[in-house]
C-alpha cells in the first residue's frame, strides 16, 4: 500500500519562489514608472513648469512688454505693506472657512442619505447632481440675472430681501459668494460621501441594531466615525478650492462693493491685467500656494489622515 508524498516546506517555498520569477520573468506585476510617464509629463508641463515661472516673475518688475526686471523682494515688500492685500487675504481665509462650515454638515447629510435605498432616490440624486455638470461662469451668470436687484427676485420679493440690492453690501455680497459656492460644489462633495457611506460594512449597522441602537445613534457612532477619511479628503479640496475663488468674484460682485470682496486671487487678477503688474501677481500667485499647501498639510497632519489607517471592522 502506498500512499501519497506531502510537499515539504521547503519543496512549498521553493515553488512559490519559482511562481514570483516566473512572474517577474514574463512582465506580469507592479507597473514600471512607463505607465505613470504621460501624467507625469503633462503635470510637470502644465504645474511645475509654470509654478516655477512664477518664482521667478515674482522677483521682477514686467507689465507684459519687453524683458522682466530683476528687484529681488522689492513685490514682496510693497504687498506686505499694502492694506489691500491683507484685507484679501483675510477675506480669502473667511470665505474658505464659511464654505467648510456651510457645505460640510451639508455634503454628509446628503451623501448619506444618497448611499440608501429610499423610493426614487435615483432621479432626485441625478437632478441634485446637475449644478456640478455646469461651469462656474455659467452658474455666476445664472445666479446673477436670479438676484440681480433690479430686475431679479429681489426687486419683486422686498419683503425678505428688504431694497432688494444683495450686492450693496458686504454682507450680502459675501453672502451671495457662498451661497453660490454651496448651490454648485455641494454635490461633488456629496459624491464624495455617498462612496463612503457605501463602503461602511453593513455588520456595524446590524450588530448596533441587536444592541438597540436608532437611526440617529448609529449616525453619530458608526457613520461618522467611518467616514473620517473622505471628510478630510472633502475639507482639504474645499480649503484649497476655496482660497482660489476667482470665476465667481469676477461675475458676482467684481470685488465690490468697494474692497470688500476683493479676495487675494481677485485682486492678483486685478494686479496682473488692469495694473499690468505682472510681478506683484506673481508674488500674490505663490502666496496662495504657499498658503493652501500649508493648511492642507497642517489639516492631514492634525487630523492623523497621512497614517491611512483602515476603516474596516476588525483591522
Amino acid at each position: 500500500m502506498t500512499t501519497a508524498a506531502v510537499p515539504t516546506v521547503d519543496s512549498t517555498d521553493k515553488s512559490v519562489r519559482r511562481g514570483r520569477s516566473s512572474r517577474s520573468s514574463t512582465g506580469v506585476g507592479r507597473p514600471g514608472f512607463a505607465w505613470a510617464a504621460p501624467a507625469a509629463a503633462f503635470f510637470g508641463l502644465f504645474a511645475l513648469v509654470p509654478l516655477v515661472l512664477v518664482v521667478v516673475l515674482s522677483f521682477t518688475r514686467w507689465n507684459g512688454l519687453g524683458s522682466p526686471e530683476f528687484v529681488g523682494l522689492d513685490n514682496w515688500s510693497r504687498l506686505l505693506d499694502d492694506p489691500v492685500m491683507v484685507k484679501s487675504l483675510w477675506l480669502s481665509l473667511f470665505l474658505t472657512v464659511l464654505g467648510v462650515v456651510v457645505q460640510t454638515p451639508i455634503s454628509i447629510l446628503l451623501g448619506v442619505w444618497a448611499a440608501g435605498r429610499q423610493r426614487n432616490r435615483a432621479v432626485l440624486s441625478a437632478v441634485y447632481f446637475v449644478p456640478l455638470l455646469l461651469s462656474i461662469t455659467a452658474v455666476s451668470v445664472l445666479w446673477r440675472a436670479v438676484l440681480d436687484p433690479n430686475f431679479g427676485v429681489p426687486s419683486e420679493a422686498t419683503w425678505l430681501f428688504g431694497d432688494g440690492n444683495l450686492f450693496g453690501t458686504q454682507a450680502g455680497a459675501i453672502g451671495v459668494l457662498v451661497f453660490v459656492s454651496t448651490w454648485q460644489f455641494t454635490p461633488l462633495h456629496t459624491l464624495i460621501y455617498q462612496g463612503a457611506a457605501r463602503a461602511v460594512p453593513q455588520v456595524l449597522y446590524q450588530a448596533a441594531q441587536i444592541d438597540g441602537a436608532g437611526t440617529v445613534c448609529q449616525f453619530f457612532h458608526i457613520t461618522l466615525p467611518q467616514l473620517r477619511n473622505s471628510i478630510v479628503t472633502s475639507m482639504v479640496l474645499m480649503v484649497v478650492g476655496g482660497l482660489t475663488t476667482f470665476d465667481t468674484v469676477l461675475i458676482l460682485t467684481q470685488g465690490g462693493p468697494g474692497n470688500d470682496t476683493t479676495n487675494s486671487a481677485y485682486y492678483m487678477y486685478q494686479k496682473a491685467f488692469k495694473s499690468f503688474d505682472f510681478g506683484a501677481a506673481s508674488a500674490i500667485a505663490l502666496l496662495l500656494v504657499l498658503v493652501a499647501t500649508l493648511v492642507s498639510l497642517a489639516m492631514v497632519r492634525l487630523t492623523g489622515y497621512d497614517k491611512m489607517r483602515s476603516t474596516m471592522e476588525g483591522v
